[in-house]
């Protein structure tokens, strides 16, 4: 791990990657977050790649760097450990999701979560892309898009969903999206303890 990055828009999809090649999503960062947690630890490594699912922009910030001024800013040193626990809860609350729940939960949740981070309705992703952050095939996810689009909650064009009932599609979230918003709202609304 050389550079952490904190995005000012956009998202980042943290993605563990299997010897065989295949992958599956672990969480998402937005301008709520940063990458490279495992620096602020001391780590040189990190089990999960960043990969930009959807453009932004933001600030590269190199490992070194980031933890000599960790050494003289404690409050910093606060805040992004506060935030890497609650990242870490966030990414096991996703993988109880992916173990647990159907498709369709999975993708509202994944939706949900996305436009909380780039604050847009619209989002340039395709089926394809779905499909490999979800850890399942196209044609499932399709499916899943099918039905959502039949409730309304949502539109799709080829390499794009829009949300379009944000109220409804919340409500048929299952649990796991409450949650991570509350960590969500834990990030910002608690201020460290001096």
């Amino acid at each position: 791990m050389e550079s952490t990055y904190f995005p000012n828009r956009g998202l980042i999809s943290l993605v563990v990657v299997m010897k065989d090649g295949k992958t599956a999503e672990a969480g998402v960062v937005g301008n709520e977050g940063f990458t490279g947690t495992p620096a602020v630890v001391g780590l040189s490594r990190s089990p999960l790649q960043s990969v930009v699912q959807i453009t932004g922009d933001g600030f590269r910030v190199k490992v070194g760097a980031l933890q000599n001024t960790l050494e003289s800013t404690p409050q910093l040193r606060l805040l992004l450990n506060r935030y890497t626990a609650i990242r870490g809860m966030q990414i096991a609350q996703t993988a109880a999701c992916n173990r647990l729940h159907g498709i369709e939960q999975r993708l509202t949740r994944w939706l949900l979560m996305t436009q909380d981070r780039v604050g847009s309705g619209a989002l340039p992703i395709t089926h394809d892309f779905l499909a490999t952050m979800l850890g399942t095939d196209r044609p499932t996810v399709s499916l899943a898009a099918g039905v959502l689009q039949k409730k309304k909650l949502i539109q799709y064009t080829r390499g794009a969903v829009k949300i379009v009932n944000r109220n409804k599609l919340e409500a048929s979230a299952c649990e796991c999206y409450a949650v991570i918003r509350q960590y969500d709202g834990e990030l910002g609304s608690n201020k460290p303890a001096r």
